[in-house]
């Protein structure tokens, strides 16, 4: 173990969620959000970080505070993993190895790790939510930006078929390692996102940043069978106009919002 790490607090003067969710996206290091500052943790220095979120900052015109600190280390891995409880959703039963599981749930274990997450955030939460509900026995399901690959191992064990694909290649050995602890068997993985896609799918799940969703809109729509469905998540409030506009030529099934953040399930328009 590293003798010392370090920690950037970042405190934005507005668009806290942006902020977050930029560096949810950009970074593999434990984050902690606090109710007006974001907390990034590593054993490297965290000057490009700083840097990066400065330039978001002025991309914004929004001002930000930045304090990094040295610290000895005390094992702050274990003390976050530890700091992550079982959750539950819907029948679903999130939980690390360590914690008990419960019988009468379909439990899905995902060790905490400092890159992805394991249930608790809003827009996953959903997602699994919407997975429960329109995930049937045998449909062919395709997570685009599987991360954790919690959920394709959420519709798997509502009976789907699942492929998973990701652009990034931590992501793709995280998800296959979690598949290995929960003994569960993926159809096909590939490094990559919808485009690489050699069939259409009966669900289509994208739990990914607005902006990134729009621009892979015909990458989605090309795998999704024509009575498919397709859900969206991982969309903050304030763009979800934005989504229902370029995806005009489908209508929305449904739609969950937790806190600020909105997860819908559109189907193609007759």
């Amino acid at each position: 173990m590293n003798q010392y790490y370090y920690e950037l607090e970042i405190t934005p003067s507005s668009q806290y969620d942006i902020f977050s969710d930029f560096l949810l996206q950009v970074t593999q290091n434990a984050i902690e959000l606090t109710s007006d500052s974001i907390i990034v943790r590593d054993v490297e220095p965290l000057d490009d970080i700083m840097w990066a979120t400065d330039e978001l900052a002025k991309k914004l015109n929004t001002q930000i505070k930045t304090k990094l600190t040295k610290h000895k280390n005390q094992d702050w891995i274990k003390k976050y993993q530890q700091s992550i409880k079982p959750i539950k959703v819907g029948s679903f039963y999130i939980r690390a190895s360590w914690e008990k599981e419960r019988a009468n749930l379909k439990n899905i274990i995902i060790d905490p790790t400092l890159a992805f997450g394991s249930g608790h955030h809003e827009s996953t939460f959903s997602s699994l939510l919407m997975i429960e509900k329109y995930v049937k026995d045998k449909n062919s399901f395709l997570d685009v930006g599987c991360g954790s690959g919690i959920l394709a191992i959420g519709a798997l064990k509502n009976g789907a078929i699942v492929d998973i694909c990701d652009t990034d290649e931590v992501a793709l050995k995280a998800a296959k390692e979690n598949f290995k602890l929960n003994h569960a068997k993926y159809n096909l993985a590939w490094l990559g996102s919808a485009n690489k896609a050699t069939k259409k799918y009966d669900i289509v799940v994208a739990n990914i940043i607005a902006d990134i969703i729009v621009m892979i809109k015909k990458d989605l729509q090309n795998v999704l069978k024509d009575n498919g469905y397709l859900i969206l998540s991982g969309i903050l409030d304030k763009y979800l106009n934005k989504i229902i506009v370029n995806f005009s030529d489908f209508s929305i099934v449904e739609d969950i919002q937790k806190g600020d953040w909105y997860t819908i399930v559109l189907k193609r328009k007759n």
